[in-house]
């Protein structure tokens, strides 16, 4: 036992770290691919049960669980192309009824994300991702922790989805050729993401070397033509293998599948950490927060509710 009059002793009040999250691991969950000897590569990402495991834990109105569920598929995808160590995210902000939303996604594959919103306005027609997030911005951000550089690319919010924000993005900060299909919908096996990620890459990258110019826009554009075929329906079912979907798509274009990388439930929360947060409040925020005696702090990925006693609290503040 920790000696409680010891400066590094853990805190009792520290030693319950959290309640029993889902424990859950999609294997298959990003599927990259190329087109052999063609300047075009991509991702599939298949989110399965993570995403009802991800989606579930709030109560979302229909339509922002499905912004939040194309959010992490996205997040997912797009961390897949990178080598980094840390985690990469998306951060939409803007001045709509869904003031927020947020995925972030580790080297390891670890996926969370939330949404922040207000009731949506009442309507026949569904809301556009654009009219629920309003006007604002768009960033992705790679943090690599401490010391580390800190790479963020921000844009406007421009487009009526996410895909084309996304699109967007890639054109004026990247001046990338890339194109993304995203879908998520409640199915009878609950909530279901996937995206589709096609990007051009440069001959000069040994992609495509082979062939002029010319043949490289025929190439992209095929892809793109076949890519375009692809149904909501397709991406969500669970029964239709990841390499299976995409042989139908491009098994004439020399389809070849890289590794498959796992995704997880990843939130990382802890009472540590939200005890730290609370300790940089004062006295007079801490009696405000308190009710009956107890402060109450809850996770905005996982919905998890931490409770402090406000008496606990006290040292790390006064301290």
């Amino acid at each position: 036992m920790n000696d409680p009059t010891s400066p590094s002793a853990t805190p009792d009040f520290l030693n319950h770290d959290r309640p029993p999250v889902p424990s859950l691991t999609v294997p298959r969950g990003v599927t990259p691919f190329h087109l052999d000897n063609k300047p075009v590569r991509g991702r599939l990402v298949r989110l399965g049960p993570l995403a009802d495991a991800l989606i579930g834990r709030h109560d979302y109105a229909p339509q922002v669980a499905a912004l939040l569920g194309q959010g992490l598929a996205l997040t997912a995808g797009l961390a897949a192309a990178l080598k980094f160590q840390g985690s990469f995210s998306l951060q939409a902000k803007g001045d709509g009824p869904v003031g927020m939303l947020l995925a972030d996604c580790t080297e390891a594959g670890a996926l969370r994300g939330y949404a922040r919103a207000d009731a949506l306005p009442e309507g026949e027609a569904p809301l556009t991702a654009d009219a629920m997030l309003g006007q604002g911005y768009l960033a992705f951000t790679c943090d690599q922790g401490p010391g580390m550089d800190r790479y963020q690319g921000i844009v406007a919010i421009q487009g009526e989805s996410l895909a084309a924000m996304t699109g967007a993005y890639f054109e004026t900060s990247e001046q990338l050729d890339a194109r993304v299909w995203l879908h998520a919908a409640k199915t009878p096996a609950g909530w279901r993401a996937s995206a589709l990620i096609l990007e051009r890459v440069a001959g000069a990258g040994g992609i495509g070397l082979d062939l002029d110019a010319a043949a490289q826009q025929d190439a992209w554009e095929t892809a793109l033509a076949l890519a375009s075929t692809i149904t909501e329906a397709e991406m969500l079912d669970d029964a239709l293998a990841p390499d299976r979907l995409l042989y139908r798509l491009f098994h004439a274009e020399g389809l070849m599948l890289d590794r498959p990388r796992p995704l997880s439930y990843g939130c990382r929360c802890s009472r540590a950490k939200l005890a730290s947060v609370l300790a940089g409040f004062g006295t007079d925020d801490l009696d405000h927060m308190a009710e009956d005696g107890v402060i109450t702090m809850t996770c905005e990925f996982c919905n998890v509710g931490f409770r402090f006693q406000r008496e606990d609290m006290q040292p790390a503040v006064e301290g």
